[in-house]
Order: structure tokens, then C-alpha cells, then sequence
């Protein structure tokens, strides 16, 4: 089941770097977990958990609005069986001023039954591996 885990996970981040989010969606448990650190950090905005589809869609709204444009660009993807560690970088577009942005980005995503119930996001790829059990 985990290398359909890896590959979920793939086709999540074509969907998003596509900006179909309801494809984006179909890889989320209706119940999904998101621990964000991007808004909090790069946006300026409020640790929160996003739950379900449309605390997912929040989220992206509040990305779209500042970044314009987003792209994310996974180069490794660890297989941990029922998680996947995936380290790589992300790269924006402020809306308004054009401005390029471009940062580190690494996930820990949970999986049950082939959908996604639990993301969390970091700004530092160790850290996302010391979550994982992992050393770099």
C-alpha cells in the first residue's frame, strides 16, 4: 500500500501545481488534518489546523490571495509505509507585486485506505525528517 501512498502523494502535488483543487482534494480524507507552517511564517498569519475539504480550501484561498502563483517542486519522496516524507521546494509569485518567492518546504503525510488524514508542513527539511523517526 505505501508506494500507492507515494503515488497519491505525487499526483496530490501535479493537481495543485496544475491548480486543479478539486483533483487536489480527491487525494484528502473528507476528514484530513493540515498543520500548516507556511502561512504562519512566510504569510504572516496564525498557527491553525485546517480540517476537511474546506478548511483545505481556506487555506489555499488564503495562499492565492497573497501568492498568485504557487508551484512545488518535490525532490524526495520517502516511503515510510502508512507515511510518506516528502522534502523538496516551493516557489510563488507575490499577487500584487510580481515579487518571486522561493523557500524550502517538506511535508510528513499520514495515509489510511489510499487518502491523505494527516499533513503537516515544515520550512526545514530536518525537522520534517526528526517527525518521520529519520535521520537526514
Amino acid at each position: 500500500m505505501s508506494e500507492e501512498n507515494v503515488d497519491a502523494f505525487k499526483r496530490g502535488i501535479d493537481a495543485f501545481n496544475r491548480g486543479d483543487i478539486d483533483a487536489f482534494l480527491e487525494g484528502l480524507d473528507a476528514e484530513v488534518e493540515w498543520h500548516p507552517v507556511f502561512q504562519v511564517v512566510m504569510l504572516g498569519g496564525v498557527a491553525a489546523v485546517y480540517r476537511g475539504h474546506e478548511g483545505v480550501r481556506d487555506e489555499l484561498r488564503e495562499w492565492y490571495e497573497t501568492l498568485g502563483q504557487v508551484q512545488v517542486a518535490v525532490s524526495e519522496t520517502r516511503d515510510l509505509g502508512e507515511r510518506i516524507v516528502a522534502i523538496g521546494r516551493v516557489r510563488a509569485r507575490g499577487q500584487e507585486s510580481g515579487a518571486p518567492v522561493e523557500f524550502p518546504g517538506a511535508w510528513v503525510v499520514e495515509y489510511k485506505n489510499g487518502k491523505a488524514v494527516r499533513v503537516r508542513e515544515y520550512l526545514d527539511p530536518k525537522e520534517a525528517l526528526e517527525a518521520a523517526g529519520l535521520e537526514e
